[in-house]
């Protein structure tokens, strides 16, 4: 204890670093795989290309990409940046078949009647199939937020990972204390981002509930 109490400082430090790292490239996997998601349902033969790439760029290891990355964008090999990129990669490749899957999930009828009362594709896609796609899209948006938390450690690698430093700080120095706070703070990382997103879901589809209380009743 009194490691951790000499190093608040520290231990604050890493673990902003580790949320911003872990949590930016999961906004901006998001953001990326919704219009290649919807790009895909349009034309769906572009769907499975793009689900098969998914997966192979997911079965890159991490390690490799954290090290390969900086000559493919010519940033320094310390650099946030080259983090953010591999990890948007892997939060893309996931989230994909989720968005999807998700639009591939709304009701036909449900589009046909949007478009007869004269929704176009943009107000379609933002107030109808967006909000039906939610559950399926925020399910792939748990795990990927959880598999960044875990990855971002492995940064510690090139000298940028957050929480992870303190895993090398303790194993460097055969002392156990830095591991044991990195590993906690990176399950209880994990377990409030996911609650924030089943919170946040629950926010997006109040309709859900009505439902659920209806079949209670």
């Amino acid at each position: 204890m009194t490691w951790v109490g000499d190093n608040l400082g520290l231990i604050w430090d890493q673990l902003s670093e580790h949320i911003y790292l872990a949590i930016v490239p999961v906004v901006l996997g998001l953001l990326i795989s919704v219009p290649l998601g919807y790009v895909a349902t349009r034309f769906s033969w572009l769907a499975n290309p793009l689900i098969a790439l998914g997966g192979v760029l997911y079965s890159l290891p991490s390690i490799a990409l954290f090290i390969v990355l900086p000559v493919l964008l010519g940033t320094q090999v310390l650099d946030r940046i080259n983090i953010v990129v591999a990890l948007t990669i892997y939060a893309v490749s996931l989230l994909i078949r989720n968005v999807i899957d998700g639009l591939r999930s709304v009701p036909p009828e449900v589009r046909q009647a949007a478009v007869a009362v004269g929704y176009g594709p943009a107000r379609r896609l933002l107030t109808i199939d967006l909000p039906i796609a939610v559950p399926v899209i925020f399910a792939g948006l748990r795990v990927v937020t959880v598999a960044n938390i875990s990855m971002v450690s492995v940064g510690a690698v090139i000298g940028i990972g957050g929480l992870g430093q303190l895993f090398t700080e303790g194993f460097q120095k055969d002392f156990l204390t830095p591991v044991v706070v990195g590993v906690i703070l990176s399950l209880l990382l994990a377990l409030l981002a996911d609650l924030l997103i089943v919170g946040l879901q629950r926010v997006l589809t109040p309709w859900a509930r009505v439902v659920s209380s209806v079949k209670e009743a």
